[in-house]
């Protein structure tokens, strides 16, 4: 098979735990470039943290976004496909985390949004890149379209929360985990799976010409949806046993070792 179209997870996937893309897999990705493959990032990330490592690869093309929830170009921001959560479904989940004491973050117009400075607040900042801007009246953020809302607290926590929003809301948008401690809300159609379709569509490529690469749930309908779907060394287990291949972990170059042998052919 000859792939067109490679789609990589950023955190635990494309970055080490260092948070740094090895110099490997940088010069893997240039070579899958160079052969005319369309490389691509899909992250549950805002798009001006994605922005950034994706210019420490030198990639120039549009880039996923907020969970599939927003395609825009690199260059010029060009929006290609955007989905926000449905207006009735974020009321109510800012309703339910306003009466469970849950920290809840508002992305809207490529901003990110909390309701007080907090430990929570400053550690996503951190990991993300991306400085927050407190609005405590959450009330009138609400009323414009947001991209992505995510929860951050202990992960069985989250678990229990993800059952209970799932009969409130669940018919309406997508609930799912990036990482153990945030639990992130979405549009119905603003997942990976949606939007690599999309990308695929949009490059004119079969989806059985597509690489996805990922570690967590939330990467599980693009693993499913492109024709190879690949499951990093330091994957969830259920993740590894949908995919069709399981390669090294991100300390390891696992994206540089599917490159090699899918693309390069050099393993």
């Amino acid at each position: 098979m000859t792939y067109k179209l490679i789609a990589i997870d950023i955190d635990d996937t494309l970055l080490t735990d260092d948070i740094i893309v090895t110099p490997g897999t940088k010069a893997a990705l240039a070579a899958a470039i160079e052969q005319g493959v369309f490389v691509t990032l899909a992250t549950g990330r805002m798009f001006p943290s994605a922005k950034k490592i994706a210019k420490q690869i030198e990639l120039n093309v549009p880039i996923i976004t907020y969970q599939g929830s927003l395609v825009k170009t690199l260059l010029d921001e060009q929006v290609l496909y955007e989905r926000s959560v449905p207006q009735d479904a974020a009321r109510e989940l800012m309703a339910y985390c306003h009466a469970n004491g849950l920290h809840l973050q508002l992305y809207v117009n490529d901003t990110l949004y909390v309701r007080e400075d907090s430990q929570k607040a400053r550690d996503y900042a951190a990991l993300s890149n991306i400085p927050f801007v407190v609005e405590p009246d959450f009330e009138k953020l609400i009323a414009q379209p947001s991209t992505k809302m995510l929860m951050i607290d202990d992960p069985a926590r989250l678990d229990e929360v993800a059952l209970e929003l799932a009969p409130l809301i669940g018919d309406r948008v997508h609930i799912t985990k990036s990482k153990p401690h945030y639990l992130e809300v979405t549009h119905k159609e603003g997942t990976k799976g949606h939007a690599i379709a999309f990308m695929a569509e949009h490059i004119g490529c079969t989806l059985d010409e597509v690489i996805a690469i990922g570690d967590s749930w939330n990467d599980h309908e693009m693993i499913e949806t492109a024709g190879l779907g690949v499951a990093m060394g330091n994957a969830l287990p259920r993740l590894k046993e949908i995919a069709q291949y399981v390669t090294k972990t991100n300390n390891e170059e696992g994206v540089k070792h599917v490159i090699d042998k899918f693309i390069l052919q050099t393993v």
